[in-house]
């Protein structure tokens, strides 16, 4: 308290010698000095707000909530290795990398009732390359893909999934097996 005391008081003894230096049109000028307290009604910044905390749009939806090189926290189950994240469902993936993708391994997720519209895949440290003949099967079947390295694969599931019910992940963690092409 007592050094904004001394500012304000520095503030107050600098106003003359400069609107004095200034000429006869800038007499009235004073440097800013914030030399009273502001109250609420002063600045929007002190203005009252409130916060509304947002839920989850359903309680059967799955969230992911974190990963790491061995797996995946979704909803407080914690997963190691890949995983299939379903509607109501959390299951292992059996893959061991992204070469292990294929029509056999997706099989799951186009055999569910009611189908899925979109399956986010998070094929590890980066996007990789999936053949274009399981990505024409997977849109012959109405099933949209988004092909995302898996740290962008977590945050989009948990976008779409509060839009839309039917939505379905197919993770590998980061680091897991990551070798380059």
């Amino acid at each position: 308290m007592a050094a904004f005391r001394r500012f304000v008081s520095s503030c107050r003894q600098l106003g003359p010698s400069l609107t004095a230096a200034a000429g006869p049109l800038q007499t009235r000028f004073r440097p800013p000095c914030r030399g009273h307290r502001m109250t609420p009604s002063d600045d929007e910044q002190y203005q009252r707000t409130t916060v509304s905390a947002l839920e989850r749009s359903s309680p059967d939806a799955q969230y992911i909530e974190s990963y790491n090189r061995h797996g995946f926290t979704i909803s407080g189950n914690r997963v190691l290795g890949p995983c299939a994240v379903i509607p109501q469902a959390l299951l292992q993936w059996n893959v061991g990398s992204y070469r292990d993708v294929s029509v056999d391994s997706l099989a799951l997720f186009y055999l569910l009732e009611p189908k899925i519209e979109i399956l986010v895949l998070g094929l590890g440290d980066r996007v990789h390359r999936l053949d274009p003949n399981l990505l024409a099967f997977m849109k012959s079947k109405g099933i949209g893909l988004e092909i995302l390295d898996t740290p962008n694969a977590c945050a989009t599931f948990n976008f779409l999934t509060s839009e839309r019910p039917r939505i379905a992940a197919a993770l590998i963690p980061p680091g897991l097996h990551s070798d380059q092409r």
